[in-house]
């Protein structure tokens, strides 16, 4: 039986959040990738709380002129100033079953070029 292209990337999904997880002094970098949009959010997965969130639909992003690629490391830098703002400088990155390329790799780098670690 054949698996979706959906149900494929659940199972890389699940496989990677076995492993990764967020604290409060490192908290998880979550990515959501649709066909048109991109997410991001910071979590505390311990106490359950969303610490920063930004994503290609954000106000100041969404006037923004560029690719799918370039949107996304404008997110990426948005993400990173607000983790910053809130106290977090380290982070562990939960890719959510993409490959890390094209959009992910991008929004990965401008976070990193806002000043996150991981």
């Amino acid at each position: 039986m054949a698996l979706t292209k959906n149900e494929r990337r659940l199972r890389i999904k699940n496989r990677i959040r076995k492993v990764v997880s967020g604290t409060e002094a490192r908290p998880r970098l979550a990515v959501y990738r649709s066909n048109k949009e991109i997410y991001a959010q910071v979590i505390d997965d311990v106490s359950g709380v969303t610490v920063a969130s930004s994503s290609s639909r954000d106000k100041d992003i969404s006037t923004a002129k560029g690719s799918k690629s370039e949107i996304a490391e404008l997110v990426g830098k948005a993400i990173g100033e607000k983790a910053l703002k809130a106290g977090v400088e380290t982070i562990a990155f939960d890719r959510g079953g993409y490959l890390y390329h094209g959009r992910i790799k991008s929004l990965a780098d401008g976070a990193r070029a806002a000043g996150l670690k991981f």
